[in-house]
């Protein structure tokens, strides 16, 4: 049974501690803070908790000052250890019976060490990693995936629908990682279509041709989709304003191919992306947005100019 903790609101609002404010954080702490819920952030570089203030939320000292008094812990941190070293310097505020989010992408043996840390200090542990970037998140438009037990689902209701347009709750026992196992596929799938963009607007440009007749091409078809359009966009227009950076998609990217090892499968796409964001990386482009694979097939991450046939103009291309 889930007991409230000290803070517990009135009609289902409960008081949220959020653990990692970048990106993602910080965008579901403001949702959480316009529906009207508690949010009580912290995050390692302070003035990114700091900047949610203006917002109503109340910036922590610490992971434990953050966690006391709440009835729900979100946590949105890097990866699987940054995870479990703010929970451990949580765990004296840490109230049995706290329901514990843990939405962040760590991979499923990550995930099982966190929801032993939950089973020994008596949390309710719900594996809930999300599918989407900033945008979506900031507009409360995420995909939440869940796996947790049955009574946890009315205390992070109003949490879920704040964040997201639907929640799909996979597994009633956290531990199993079925959440996160399904990220790390939706997540690949993610990668193949950002890489696949960027590798089709490369050969484009190298072959002379106008990327807008690749596009109208499939536009309308089966081959076309949004968020084809969305990186195409990025990527003519040379914006590359992180909405989800190289840094974390190349680190989802290893999650995704070292799942595949353990499983005894070989995922040659994968592990080719892994390659093409370690190249990022090694470039300092790790900040910039994921779209930044096209310039992966450049060396040292820069796109040359063009010679004759098409130039980049604002956010498309025109004849020269």
């Amino acid at each position: 049974m889930i007991t409230s903790s000290a803070g517990s609101s009135e009609k289902n609002r409960p008081v949220v501690a959020v653990l990692g404010t970048g990106i993602m954080g910080a965008a579901m702490a403001r949702r959480l803070l316009r529906s009207g819920l508690s949010v009580r952030a912290w995050n390692r570089t302070r003035d990114k908790a700091e900047a949610l203030v203006a917002d109503g939320a109340y910036c922590a000292e610490s992971p434990e000052d953050a966690v006391a008094g709440a009835d729900v812990v979100l946590t949105m941190l890097n990866d699987g250890p940054r995870v479990l070293d703010a929970m451990r310097a949580a765990s004296a505020g840490l109230a049995p019976g706290t329901v514990w989010a843990q939405s962040a992408t760590v991979g499923e043996a990550a995930t099982a060490e966190l929801a032993d840390f939950a089973r020994r200090h008596s949390l309710v542990f719900v594996d809930a990693p999300v599918l989407g970037t900033r945008q979506p998140a900031e507009a409360g438009e995420l995909l939440v995936l869940a796996a947790g037990p049955d009574s946890a689902r009315a205390v992070l209701a109003p949490v879920f629908d704040a964040v997201g347009r639907r929640t799909t709750w996979v597994d009633t026992d956290g531990s199993r990682a079925a959440a996160s196992r399904l990220k790390l596929v939706l997540n690949s799938w993610v990668a193949a279509l950002t890489h696949a963009t960027g590798e089709a607007l490369t050969l484009a440009r190298v072959l002379g041709v106008d990327p807008q007749s690749f596009l109208d091409s499939v536009s309308g078809g089966p081959l076309d989709s949004g968020y084809l359009r969305a990186k195409a966009k990025a990527i003519l227009g040379g914006d590359y304003t992180p909405s989800f950076a190289v840094n974390n998609a190349l680190k989802d990217s290893r999650l995704i191919v070292e799942a595949g090892e353990r499983a005894g499968v070989r995922l040659d796409l994968a592990q080719a992306g892994v390659a093409r964001f370690e190249r990022l990386e090694r470039s300092g482009l790790g900040e910039q947005d994921m779209a930044a694979t096209y310039l992966a097939s450049f060396d040292d991450g820069v796109e040359p100019p063009a010679q004759g046939g098409v130039t980049r103009t604002g956010t498309g291309l025109e004849d020269v």
